[in-house]
């Protein structure tokens, strides 16, 4: 009997031991390979240094206001899933946020209406044809096509619920903000700029109607659109953003659970086939990571379960990205070989 408890007792205390020694390592939430501050620095110091010169690319001119940008703005935001922040460049500098905004009004009307609801209304299929392009709402057979490209993303944005579209438009913002853990604003200016010269929007929103692919006043839809577009983000804030949806739909740095974990996989999914307009396949396969872009001059990439990555650079490529950007995200992604097609991403080399 004796020999029984004494066998009991060094059970029980080798259980305590084994909880405490995972207790440990839960707490520290860090993946096994996940990368040391210096290494982070050093990459990202490199990524700036590397580009920072690079003249390529354009403003993006068709909305007046972008074209005013200083081109030579350049940032460079890293924020993990344990809430860590490594940053080079101009990083506290705001510029609209523009298509990247798709991926967030797409997550709030998910929470709302649930994943599949979105999926009928909206689709998720590449287009293979311009973002803003007008055959293709004619061609594809969901005629929005996807949540990314302007067609799809009015829609998203007339399926928000509200009695109004000044209330639509304050629940976007107000949930943009949560995402980004700052209270954001619309960019005026290049709210003006846009909704002066969104003439190809507004023909989309009633050709979308045609088909009954647009689920409130067409014209009000495209106008939510427009002011989504113009809300003013930092890098930083943006890197927090995609740090969101990297840590299963929570907030790093203010632990607010934005967007429902289920919903995560739908949409880094679309950005992973239509995030990079033209761009995505060619992205796919040379990076591989979700990502989104924006004409203002951002690109938000996303490591699910490890963080996010923001670059902030106004010139852009022919198919709308920012040149710099790309050239960054990609050198940090090879670098930290963080390809989610590659098994080495978790460690398998």
């Amino acid at each position: 009997m004796n020999d029984v408890r004494r066998r009991m007792r060094v059970a029980v205390t080798g259980f305590i031991v084994l909880i405490a020694i995972a207790g440990t390592t839960v707490g520290q939430n860090k993946s096994p390979v996940a990368p040391t501050e210096q290494a982070y620095n050093q990459i990202l110091k490199e990524a700036y240094t590397n580009f920072k010169d690079d003249t390529s690319g354009k403003n993006a001119d068709y909305i007046p206001a972008l074209a005013q940008v200083d081109s030579k703005l350049y940032g460079i935001v890293i924020v993990t899933t344990d809430g860590r922040i490594y940053k080079i460049g101009d990083v506290d500098q705001a510029f609209s946020i523009q298509s990247i905004s798709k991926v967030f009004t797409l997550a709030l009307a998910m929470e709302e209406l649930g994943s599949e609801e979105v999926f009928k209304k909206i689709g998720s299929e590449p287009t293979g044809r311009a973002f803003n392009s007008i055959p293709a709402v004619v061609d594809m057979p969901t005629h929005a096509g996807n949540p990314y490209v302007n067609a799809g993303a009015i829609a998203t944005a007339s399926l928000i619920s509200g009695a109004n579209a000044d209330e639509k438009w304050n629940k976007l913002l107000a949930f943009y903000g949560k995402a980004a853990g700052a209270k954001l604003s619309l960019l005026e200016d290049v709210y003006k700029s846009e909704a002066a010269t969104n003439t190809g929007n507004k023909a989309i929103s009633m050709l979308l109607a045609k088909y009954d692919r647009i689920y409130a006043d067409p014209f009000d839809s495209v106008d939510v659109y427009t002011k989504a577009c113009s809300v003013g983000v930092t890098a930083n804030q943006l890197a927090v953003m995609g740090a969101t949806l990297a840590n299963n739909g929570k907030n790093p740095l203010t632990g607010v659970q934005v967007i429902k974990r289920e919903n995560v996989p739908h949409i880094l999914s679309a950005m992973m086939m239509a995030g990079l307009y033209d761009g995505s396949g060619g992205w796919a396969w040379h990076v591989g990571i979700p990502a989104k872009s924006g004409v203002g001059g951002g690109i938000v990439a996303v490591v699910p379960g490890k963080g996010a990555m923001a670059v902030f650079a106004p010139p852009l490529d022919e198919a709308g990205n920012s040149v710099k950007a790309q050239k960054a995200i990609a050198y940090v992604a090879d670098k930290l070989e963080i390809n989610v097609f590659s098994p080495a991403a978790v460690g398998l080399k």
